[in-house]
């Protein structure tokens, strides 16, 4: 039974709405999942579709124990003054580069702030969540938010330091994985495949691949080993990869994902 009460996702766009979605997928009741919405169109919209309350922002806060903001990083101190918060009240953000010490100068006192970083595949319950307690962010409010955030996928604790360099990498590593797949279905139909045959081909061996590196416990480099042979077909591929720097090309993206993330902590656009 969860320990979060009742939960209101004010932002449901898309991390709010992939949040909604798997919470409701992981089996939280409908009536205990608020979302909190300025559009009528859209709260009509997500209560035939997920029937949860939609409501506007300030009375979801008030009806719930949870508040989880999905807006974006700019409108995350705004909204914070205009809710009715009271002490005991636990806000969780998703707002990328957006500290809990900002968030905690917009609350009254009493308030706890956990900042996290989930990412889209948390819609289908595979997410990966990275979770950062405020100043004021309790043991149990600490424990609360993974209860919640592990409904919809994995969740890891790192200080607050970290962070950036751990969104870098899980809440932007979907669109990478998905660029990839992209590009390799593009190679399959230059190769002549059809569009349909290289998708199929690409997305099965991505799963695949995933929850072999996944379940087998194993380290990549050792299960890439086991399917290159010595002067084959696969070697071939990898001694391109390295060629064209495609290690170097990865640390240099994470690392801009990383100084883009501190540059809006700091305000910079």
């Amino acid at each position: 039974m969860s320990t979060a009460g009742t939960i209101a996702i004010i932002g449901v766009g898309n991390m709010g709405g992939a949040v909604l979605a798997g919470l409701l997928e992981a089996g939280h009741a409908p009536e205990t999942v608020i979302a909190g919405v300025r559009r009528r169109e859209q709260a009509t919209e997500l209560a035939k579709a997920h029937g949860v309350a939609a409501l506007g922002p300030a009375e979801a806060a008030e009806r719930a124990d949870v508040l989880v903001l999905g807006v974006k990083p700019y409108q995350v101190v705004d909204l914070l003054r205009d809710l009715p918060l009271r002490a005991g009240h636990l806000v969780v953000s998703l707002a990328a580069g957006l500290t809990t010490a900002s968030i905690e100068a917009a609350v009254p006192a009493g308030v706890g702030v956990v900042r996290v970083m989930p990412n889209t595949p948390s819609a289908i319950g595979e997410g990966m969540s990275v979770i950062s307690a405020g100043a004021t962010a309790t043991p149990e409010q600490v424990a609360v938010t993974e209860e919640l955030l592990g409904a919809i996928g994995a969740v890891a604790v790192v200080p607050e330091s970290q962070i950036d360099a751990a969104a870098a990498i899980s809440g932007s590593g979907p669109a990478y994985v998905f660029y990839i797949a992209e590009a390799l279905i593009e190679a399959g139909v230059h190769l002549g495949l059809s569009r349909a045959v290289s998708a199929q081909l690409v997305n099965q061996t991505l799963v695949g691949s995933s929850l072999m590196l996944r379940e087998s416990g194993t380290h990549p480099a050792l299960l890439r080993e086991n399917v290159t042979s010595p002067g084959g077909t696969t070697a071939a591929a990898l001694r391109v990869f390295e060629s064209a720097g495609l290690r170097g090309t990865l640390l240099e993206a994470t690392r801009a994902n990383r100084d883009r993330s501190r540059e809006i902590a700091r305000g910079e656009g």
